[in-house]
């Protein structure tokens, strides 16, 4: 029997930058940052807000980087480059994630047992997840899975691992489509990913989603997943 890791020595504030890709999410940021444990350090990337985003995240203590390429990849991509710390975290911006289940993806990786540890939604109650959204991803997923080997079942909208082996791993889509080539690459590279349930619960008033909020944002999304698969 493989004895267990030892157990890693509790994180440091600000040991972690969390990265928050935002377009138009000032009403999340209000109940969303207050939220976030200290050991994260927030770095909200601006991706052309209209409705003061920056400057509530400013006032609520988060670094912001402005990214005038529009699109999540480019808008993530900022955020990886402006991190500063030796682990880096992923997250929606608009609160349908509870930043305290990132802690377990943080451990898994700074404990050696992970180079990547990703969020599995699991909604908490109906209409959270509209169909033609799942069905966009569990396609993908499935695609991934039987073509790649990869193991886990959602495509880590919520995600951990150490930022510089994120930027050797040279993801280049700057549009939806880059967590599907995050997900392809470190599976080809031989990554060691771990998975864990993280509540998925509906985004902020006074917010919308640009991939799920629509059937033609979940096709803009899916164009995207299917030129990285292609």
């Amino acid at each position: 029997m493989t004895p267990p890791s030892p157990a890693a020595e509790p994180p440091s504030p600000g040991e972690c930058d969390l990265v928050l890709p935002c377009r138009d999410e000032a009403a999340a940021l209000t109940g969303l940052l207050p939220t976030i444990p200290a050991v994260f350090a927030v770095i909200v990337v601006d991706n052309g807000s209209r409705d003061g985003t920056a400057d509530v995240a400013r006032s609520l203590g988060a670094r912001v980087v402005a990214e005038s390429q529009p699109g999540y990849g480019a808008a993530v991509h900022a955020g990886i480059v402006a991190a500063r710390a030796d682990y880096v975290a992923v997250m929606d911006g608009d609160g349908s994630f509870d930043p305290d289940e990132l802690l377990s993806l943080l451990d898994d990786v700074r404990s050696g047992r992970a180079d990547l540890a990703v969020g599995r939604r699991r909604p908490v109650g109906r209409g959270v997840w509209p169909w033609h959204a799942r069905f966009g991803n569990a396609l993908v997923v499935a695609w991934l899975r039987r073509r790649i080997g990869m193991e886990i079942h959602d495509l880590g909208a919520v995600r951990v691992c150490r930022r510089q082996a994120l930027l050797d791993l040279g993801v280049e889509d700057r549009r939806f489509g880059y967590p599907v080539e995050l997900l392809d690459r470190a599976v080809r590279a031989g990554w060691r990913i771990t998975e864990h349930d993280v509540a998925y619960r509906p985004r902020a008033e006074g917010t919308k989603s640009k991939v799920s909020g629509s059937v033609r944002g979940t096709v803009r999304a899916a164009r995207d997943f299917w030129k990285v698969l292609t």
